[in-house]
């Protein structure tokens, strides 16, 4: 006889579930954290009220706040914080609550403005101002450290020689004036160059172009600027420029002190902007003239941080960008003309492309491998500075779009968690009450079988706790009370489940039928209707989590959670250990305390002692 199909294996399903249990929990090791994150009402946190700024003073449009609402919400959902709060309070300020102390980093950006501009670098020096009416000689022009800050960076670090413009420049003598030679030298976040990722390779022009070591190569018909600015002919001193406010603006500019944005950097709307370094290097800041906007942060399309690949070249983390058609149209046309620049010059300072964000330069590598086309670019920077975090952070802010509003920190305060204690150990409370009255109930009405359903309940509860860890460390996910409540409420979905098999197992017994084969026959007649109500549930959840926000789509979350988990429990745990205790005598020869005495629920029911009930049709 041919053995039948299809039979039956509950040993394998439970030792399947009892490994999936295992790999949560080694999951949850390896990640070194054992207990899950609260959230803001339970662990305190970080409150920041955030100022708009207006060129007037007056308070901004409704339309803009509500936007910069909904930009900080993005962001703060992007950085994986759960259970963060922002809200418009008045006409001008923003309340942003991240739960955790020491979240300033997510708080500064979350309120980062992100105005991304891409600009045709013009001419670059020192960060310090002119005196004596000469301008400071940029470190690049005088051999010093800037050469290790320029496009060659990452072929010096590999321990080759890089024909890089930066090179070439850092050979040059010494200049009082900003000559060409004193603004090569790409520098900044992206100091490998790093739009040049995208490009085809160009031949690179001959070693001749580049200015002599002995600092004849200097050109000899430049002229020196003069103490009078007047007389300055911007034009002849910065070759391109055409603004000569921009070039006093220039000379006289201090990088090194202040906050290091220039008046006027972040307004896209002037043609010709001074703007420094985004952040001190080596001790030494560079300072730029830049040209029109020739590509908006909003042409930017998405934004992503991509890890080292030393095989690539690539030492650090970085930020790719994806710009959009007219974005990529207009990316294309700059890099061309900045290439075009490097043919004629290798140390000319209109062959980098600046990348400004919020008024400051992040990067400004030099196109010296030919125009980029492709609609993508990438923003990176050594090791050191340029990390996961950071990268991340970027690729999150430029992601979501610029803020329509300046902001500033007005207040940062830490949060208490005294009350939420308070309300966790009532909630805690009445949540072990329920657990004992539902466990009391099922021991009662079910007797031996209650055990199965406390056993499931206590399976449900491991791998929800297990969830809840991992999704913290991985996702940011905090218990926040909301949270719990949903959890709570679960209990009488999982319990709900064990009542309709076990109802329907019942039945079946009291229709005469054998326990072990009434196991399959009221499992299948059972999971529809645990699927049916489970979709339910689910799908109500899932609605109210879209649609609602704060602690309204926390609660929904939870539910969310551990209505898939108690599916898996039902389908791994309690049909598969029902089956497995059928096959014993206890439970086989149906004892009074099993919880499956035929004979007893033929009594309860009505039916004469040894009688056997038909189903109705509603049955079959």
């Amino acid at each position: 006889m041919a053995p039948p199909r299809n039979v039956p294996k509950p040993g394998r399903t439970l030792l399947a579930l009892f490994a999936i249990l295992v790999v949560l929990a080694g999951t949850a090791f390896l990640q070194g954290s054992t207990t899950p994150k609260l959230g803001l009402d339970l662990a305190g946190g970080t409150t920041v009220t955030l100022s708009a700024k207006t060129p007037n003073g007056e308070t901004p449009p409704a339309e803009q706040m509500d936007q910069a609402v909904k930009i900080m919400t993005q962001r703060v959902n992007g950085l994986g914080v759960s259970d963060a709060e922002v809200q418009k309070q008045g006409g001008d300020n923003i309340v942003v609550n991240v739960p955790g102390a020491g979240q300033s980093r997510v708080v500064n950006m979350i309120g980062t403005t992100a105005k991304l501009q891409f600009r045709q670098v013009f001419a670059a020096a020192d960060g310090r101002p002119v005196t004596g009416g000469s301008p400071s000689p940029s470190p690049s022009a005088s051999g010093g450290e800037r050469a290790d800050r320029g496009s060659g960076d990452r072929g010096d670090q590999d321990g080759e020689a890089s024909p890089s413009p930066s090179a070439s420049a850092s050979a040059g003598a010494p200049s009082s004036s900003p000559s060409p030679s004193s603004s090569a030298a790409p520098r900044g976040r992206a100091a490998s160059a790093a739009l040049t990722a995208s490009a085809p390779t160009a031949p690179t022009p001959p070693a001749t172009a580049s200015p002599s070591p002995s600092g004849s190569a200097e050109p000899s018909a430049s002229p020196e600027p003069s103490g009078s600015s007047d007389a300055t002919d911007a034009s002849a001193l910065y070759p391109g420029v055409r603004d000569q406010a921009v070039v006093k603006q220039f000379e006289e500019l201090d990088c090194y002190n202040g906050d290091r944005r220039a008046p006027g950097s972040n307004d896209p709307g002037r043609q010709w902007v001074v703007a420094c370094d985004e952040e001190v290097e080596n001790g030494q800041v560079t300072k730029y003239i830049l040209g029109p906007v020739r590509v908006l942060g909003e042409n930017v399309d998405g934004a992503e941080a991509v890890p080292p690949n030393a095989q690539q070249g690539q030492p650090s983390w970085s930020v790719s960008l994806d710009f959009d058609g007219r974005g990529a149209d207009q990316f294309g046309q700059v890099t061309t003309e900045a290439y075009g620049a490097y043919q004629q010059d290798p140390t000319s300072a209109q062959a980098q492309i600046a990348i400004v964000l919020d008024g400051q330069v992040v990067s400004a590598p030099a196109i010296n491998q030919g125009p980029i086309t492709g609609g993508t670019a990438s923003i990176d920077g050594p090791p050191e500075s340029f990390g996961q975090q950071y990268a991340t952070d970027l690729a999150n802010v430029l992601k979501y779009g610029a803020l329509p509003l300046e902001f500033e920190q007005s207040s940062i305060d830490e949060v208490s968690s005294t009350l939420g204690s308070d309300q966790l150990t009532g909630g805690l409370i009445a949540g072990a009450i329920g657990l004992v009255l539902v466990v009391v109930y099922c021991m009662v009405y079910y007797r031996g079988l209650g055990l199965v359903a406390v056993s499931s309940l206590a399976v449900a509860s491991a791998i929800t706790y297990l969830a809840v860890v991992i999704l913290g460390e991985n996702m940011g996910f905090r218990l926040s009370l909301p949270h719990i409540i949903g959890l709570i409420v679960s209990i009488g979905i999982t319990a709900d489940s064990f009542i309709v098999y076990f109802e329907r197992l019942r039945d079946e017994l009291r229709a005469g039928r054998k326990l072990r084969p009434s196991v399959e026959t009221a499992w299948k007649r059972a999971r529809r209707t645990i699927l049916v109500a489970d979709a339910v549930t689910f799908l109500a959840a899932l609605v109210l989590y879209f649609l609602a926000v704060g602690g309204v789509a926390g609660f929904a979350f939870a539910m969310g959670l551990t209505t898939l988990i108690d599916v898996i429990v039902v389908f791994f745990f309690t049909k598969p250990l029902v089956a497995v205790l059928s096959r014993t005598t206890f439970f086989g020869q149906g004892h009074p305390l099993s919880g499956v005495d035929a004979r007893r629920l033929r009594r309860a029911s009505g039916a004469a002692p040894g009688s056997a009930a038909r189903p109705t049709s509603q049955e079959v």
